[in-house]
């Protein structure tokens, strides 16, 4: 298997390609500063994915902005902490504010040279126009949470996307190859559905689990890169080869 066997990246946006992690851990800062002990980045984001897993299960029609005022409500309550319906919806509506890693934007520009790029993410679309913004290029196709009415990783975010590929441009789901960092979210149903798939591993250096909870069992990765600076140099080599 070969990065130059596909015609269409899928891509898992937050996480991935938006450094969600730095962008949540910044926008609890109002109330981890009120918090009765001080908590590890690490720490805050395990407890936010708890919260978010099991909303997101609870409410699998709800946007995501909202979703994420409950969660910070969720929170606020585990923590003894009262907070505001202001402060919970200012958190709903942080994702605007969540920065691009780094390489992401190069590494798009060049792939877009070599396959169609196609969103697949757990958000709203309002939420996603300022991530696009940031991510400077015209993704081929946006499936959203919202449009499908569920979240990842439930199958029917899956069975959408590959639905929406076949009609709307011809790809079956040889073509495809699934790139996300979160192996809860997007690898375990990704080998559930017979895709190839290309882990961005934004936590290597890191312990634990961070903004998403632990996978089912081991997920297989065909593609395992650090960064998707690493991905597109991989393909690069694969052409001059």
């Amino acid at each position: 298997m070969k990065l130059t066997d596909f015609k269409v990246l899928t891509f898992d946006c937050y996480g991935t390609l938006i450094d969600w992690e730095t962008g949540i851990h910044d926008a609890l800062q109002p109330l981890l500063a009120r918090h009765a002990t001080k908590l590890t980045k690490d720490q805050a984001l395990e407890v936010f994915a708890r919260h978010e897993s099991d909303q997101q299960e609870r409410t699998p029609d709800m946007p995501y902005s909202q979703l994420l005022s409950v969660v910070y409500k969720r929170l606020a309550n585990e923590w003894g902490i009262p907070v505001t319906r202001a402060e919970a919806n200012i958190f709903g509506a942080s994702v605007p504010d969540w920065p691009e890693f780094p390489d992401s934007a190069e590494a798009l520009a060049y792939l877009k040279q070599h396959y169609k790029l196609v969103i697949l993410s757990n958000v709203d679309r309002i939420s996603f126009r300022a991530s696009q913004q940031r991510l400077k290029v015209a993704f081929d196709a946006i499936y959203c949470a919202q449009d499908i009415g569920a979240y990842k990783p439930s199958r029917r975010n899956f069975d959408y996307m590959l639905a929406h590929l076949r009609a709307d441009f011809g790809f079956e789901k040889t073509d495809v190859l699934h790139t996300a960092q979160s192996l809860f979210h997007d690898h375990a149903s990704a080998n559930a559905f017979g895709l190839a798939s290309a882990w961005i591993d934004r936590r290597h250096d890191q312990a634990g689990w961070g903004a998403t909870m632990p996978p089912p069992g081991t997920p297989h990765v065909d593609f395992h890169f650090n960064s998707m600076a690493a991905l597109a140099q991989a393909h690069r080599e694969a052409l001059a080869r």
